[in-house]
């Protein structure tokens, strides 16, 4: 186990409300070397709040296997990087995975603060079960779709998705096709912010809720697992 000081610190920033960053990761900001930033515009917004000037960097899904190896090189002669995302934990459905293995592999040392991250109050709110749950992330866009869908089927655990607006409506009639329209759900839009809105119900039920409502802002989806004595 690896006593030495960290050479990269993940840090979680708020998904909504500003006031959800904790004290320690305003002192990390404030004294990291370079900030690595998935929006420097978004980010910098949010250090302008803060009142935190450090140097900031773009790190992002098409820059990072192109910078990795550079930075990690950066670490290794001392300089002490912090990676955020546009919002919550960075590496969840997020860039960082890679800048991570890559720094551990050099025999440097990550520390991730805790902190806000979409999928834990959506799960916790949604009133289904949290004692087993699996996080899927997004689903494919298109190739892979069904197929990641229909691999869920006998999942007796409860399962966590995020998804687009524009792309909720298409989820939740898959989801029921393969599922069940009786299947209870949770969705979570905006969490944290003024308009915050969390919908229960059977996915039929949320299929004729969001027919006819407007969709904006970032979505958690929950659904039950597979009731086992079925």
């Amino acid at each position: 186990m690896s006593e030495q000081s960290p050479n990269l610190f993940l840090v979680p920033t708020p998904i909504g409300n500003l006031q959800d960053i904790t004290l320690r990761a305003i002192e990390v900001l404030k004294h990291a070397d370079m900030i690595l930033a998935e929006d420097t515009r978004t980010s910098g917004q949010l250090l302008k709040h803060l009142e935190i000037s450090r140097p900031l960097q773009s790190y992002h899904i098409f820059n990072e296997h192109k910078t990795v190896e550079k930075l990690v090189d950066r670490m290794q002669q001392g300089e002490v990087f912090a990676l955020i995302s546009d919002a919550g934990t960075p590496a969840i459905s997020d860039p960082g995975f890679l800048l991570v293995r890559e720094v551990l592999a050099a025999g440097l040392d990550v520390q991730c603060l805790p902190g806000a991250t979409a999928f834990v109050p959506a799960l916790v709110n949604s009133g289904l079960p949290n004692d087993r749950f699996v996080f899927e992330g997004f689903l494919p866009h298109k190739k892979g779709r069904k197929t990641r869908i229909d691999g869920l089927v006998d999942e007796v655990r409860t399962m966590i998705f995020y998804e687009s607006p524009h792309r909720l409506l298409k989820t939740l009639r898959q989801l029921a096709e393969a599922f069940g329209g009786e299947r209870q759900a949770s969705v979570s839009r905006e969490l944290t912010k003024l308009h915050e809105e969390n919908v229960r119900g059977s996915l039929e039920e949320l299929i004729e809720y969001y027919e006819t409502h407007t969709l904006k802002g970032e979505i958690a989806l929950v659904v039950a697992g597979k009731n086992p004595k079925a």
